[in-house]
């Protein structure tokens, strides 16, 4: 259902230079069919091996598979979500596809139908200089809209339902954060397009 949106905005994000930046990354939570989710976070292969580099020193891996692993038990470990009155995300097996830029997908368990609000803080990459990732949170009618994870607020935000779209905890409206209105219209632009030419799957990735 979301194949389309996940490859334009990864295909965007190469467009910009972005993808493929060690300090910048991508974390996406996304609503599938009967109130199913899938968490993707994708960065480049070096900030990966960055990370697991500083990590897990003592015990440096030998194969693609230990460092997979390697990076699963980092993604988990340094990722937070919550959702309403503090009730706990869960995430299921996880599966890394290893690239120039590396996704790590897993399946994601919890969530209520009745959504008011989600905490989200994932510092897999507080390590690296300068570290942002793009945060999209994709639910069946809802707008969709990009935020951002950095270290100015800890790589830490709480999203509200207000309508039909997520805002900022704080925001005294749906107002779109003027930093972002370019790529957002870009992204409204090929969204746009791509509905014409892709034929909707259930793939998420």
């Amino acid at each position: 259902m979301k194949k389309y949106i996940l490859i334009y905005i990864t295909g965007l994000f190469s467009l910009l230079g972005y993808a493929h930046s060690p300090d910048a990354s991508t974390t996406m939570l996304v609503e599938k069919e009967n109130n199913t989710w899938v968490l993707q976070i994708s960065s480049s292969l070096t900030a990966f091996q960055q990370e697991i580099r500083t990590h897990f020193a003592e015990t440096p891996y030998k194969t693609p598979e230990e460092f997979q692993q390697m990076v699963l038990e980092h993604i988990k470990n340094n990722l937070e979500l919550t959702y309403n009155d503090g009730s706990k995300i869960t995430l299921g097996q996880g599966m890394v596809k290893l690239g120039h830029e590396t996704k790590v997908v897993f399946e994601v368990f919890g969530i209520s139908s009745d959504l008011e609000d989600i905490h989200v803080k994932n510092t897999a990459f507080k390590d690296i200089g300068n570290s942002q990732s793009a945060l999209f949170v994709f639910k069946d009618g809802f707008s969709k809209d990009q935020f951002i994870l950095n270290n100015d607020n800890n790589h830490t935000l709480e999203l509200k339902v207000n309508g039909n779209k997520f805002i900022e905890a704080g925001e005294q409206n749906a107002g779109i954060n003027p930093s972002y209105v370019l790529l957002i219209l870009m992204s409204l632009l090929g969204f746009s397009f791509l509905i014409q030419k892709i034929i909707l799957s259930d793939d998420p990735v």
